[in-house]
């Protein structure tokens, strides 16, 4: 179990292995949303503290600095032993996590292995980014050189303070990058406590600096500075397309997107109800639906459409209200009020458009932010819970008949992050896989996300990616050298 008494260790802003507080002064309260209490309050950096951090890292990029000389070897041990030691910290970091965004307990430590896992498999990568020798014509030898991109700035999300952090971190370190991050105003609490780890196991002066803060202040200073080299951002595509409009207005930095998504699984009639309703369950609630490639659009077969209904309404039903340090909660709060109005805007459009509420449909009582995880029937494609990502424990289940119906209709979105499929038929199984638009596909399963696998979006879900070998390449640039024999 996590310290119930352990306080917030860190809330100033993190420079050059330091500690300080904001140029300005200035503080933000972060509160507990299962009661609205305030935590703590956490210094405010603005443009600024983003020039000092610049500065740092900047200073940390040097070609003779400690860490452009370091070998590669020790670089992966440095990223090595931050794992373990976030690993050893993880009860007061479960703690914190959980206290700042609201979820259970057994959560976030499963959110800080992973991290850790995410960190290990990159460690192992620091000594194996290499380029390649190529043939080619006239008498030269010549060969590729990767070299890290520079300065990268990095704004994460508050439904994964820790994970995300960890797909940040990870990619950006084991190329030799230096890092200005910037957490989630919501959620910064975890990510300055890992910042002091990272001092800990002893990366240099200016390599990891984060700097607390709010997106119009601190994201702009990122997106719009002049000697960041490229900005990371994973968040709604809304941010996302002002993010890359500062980019290319500033100083055409690298950007790489991880944006919203609208995400189908599609179920077939030849599949166990029983099972596809628990898959289809566990692509939305977890994290309260506060997840980019949440499985929201449940389409449903029609021979077992009403069977399916039924069953996935009982089982929303059965989640029990609770505190995150409640050992038997599997409902949580959201993780602010402007999330929670949000999410029961929505709601409350779809009763109106038609749809037909199963279970839920309403908040939990006024202690905090909580919403009944809440399933819609007789969903058409043009309301607004169709339309729209919602962010919330809401699920919409959609009645299709065949397979080429449901494939245009998965495609009718914006979006592109992820989509799954259950069915026992391969030959369905895989022209849907073949012609559905997202960036992971999921067949007879959802959620299968591993340090392995790439992991990004197509169209307004952004682009680049994350985790495996494709998440180092946003952080390298390609040097081609050619020697005259």
């Amino acid at each position: 179990m996590a310290n119930s008494n352990v306080e917030p260790l860190y809330n100033q802003i993190f420079i050059n292995n330091t500690f300080v507080n904001s140029v300005s002064g200035k503080k933000f309260p972060t509160f507990n949303p299962a009661n609205k209490k305030k935590i703590t309050d956490v210094a405010e950096g603005d443009k600024a503290d983003i020039d000092l951090a610049v500065n740092a890292a900047k200073a940390a990029f040097q070609p003779d600095s400690e860490w452009r000389t370091m070998d590669a070897s020790v670089r992966g041990q440095l990223m090595y032993k931050l794992a373990e030691l976030i690993d050893e910290h993880k009860n007061d970091l479960a703690y914190l996590e959980s206290l700042d965004c609201g979820k259970p307990l057994r959560d976030s430590v499963s959110d800080i292995r992973s991290s850790v896992s995410v960190l290990k498999y990159y460690a192992g990568y620091a000594d194996k980014i290499h380029g390649k020798t190529i043939p080619s014509d006239g008498p030269y030898v010549s060969f590729t050189k990767l070299q890290p991109i520079g300065i990268v700035g990095q704004i994460i999300p508050w439904n994964y303070p820790i994970l995300m952090m960890s797909w940040k971190l990870g990619p950006a370190l084991a190329t030799g990058c230096t890092i200005v991050l910037k957490p989630a105003e919501q959620t910064s609490l975890t990510a300055l406590y890992i910042a002091a780890l990272s001092k800990e196991v002893g990366f240099p002066d200016g390599v990891v600096n984060v700097i607390p803060g709010y997106g119009i202040t601190v994201g702009q200073a990122i997106s719009s500075h002049p000697d960041i080299n490229k900005v990371a951002f994973t968040g709604s595509t809304e941010v996302g397309k002002l993010i890359m409009a500062e980019a290319a207005k500033s100083n055409l930095k690298r950007v790489s997107l991880e944006l919203g998504g609208k995400s189908p699984l599609v179920i077939f009639d030849d599949f166990d109800v029983d099972e596809a309703v628990k898959i289809a369950h566990d692509a939305l609630f977890p994290n309260m639906g506060q997840s980019c490639c949440s499985g929201t659009r449940t389409f449903v077969q029609e021979g077992i459409y009403n069977e399916f209904v039924k069953k996935a309404a009982k089982l929303a039903s059965e989640k029990k209200v609770g505190d995150q340090f409640d050992p038997d909660t599997t409902i949580w709060p959201l993780v602010d009020e402007k999330q929670y109005n949000k999410v029961l805007s929505l709601i409350e459009s779809g009763i109106k458009e038609g749809a037909k509420v199963e279970a839920g449909g309403s908040k939990v009582g006024d202690t905090g932010y909580f919403v009944y995880p809440t399933v819609f029937s007789n969903v058409t494609d043009d309301m607004r819970i169709a339309k729209e990502e919602i962010f919330g424990p809401v699920q919409q289940i959609i009645k299709f008949k065949t397979l080429d119906e449901v494939i245009k209709r998965a495609n009718n979105t914006n979006y592109g992050l992820a989509a799954g499929v259950l069915t026992k038929d391969l030959s369905i199984a895989l022209k849907y896989m073949e012609n559905v638009n997202a960036g992971s596909m999921w067949i007879n399963c959802y959620n299968a996300i591993t340090p392995q696998n790439p992991f990004g979006g197509f169209n307004q879900s952004g682009f680049g990616r994350e985790l495996g070998e494709a998440g180092l390449h946003n952080y390298l640039e390609i040097k081609t050298v050619s020697i005259k024999k």
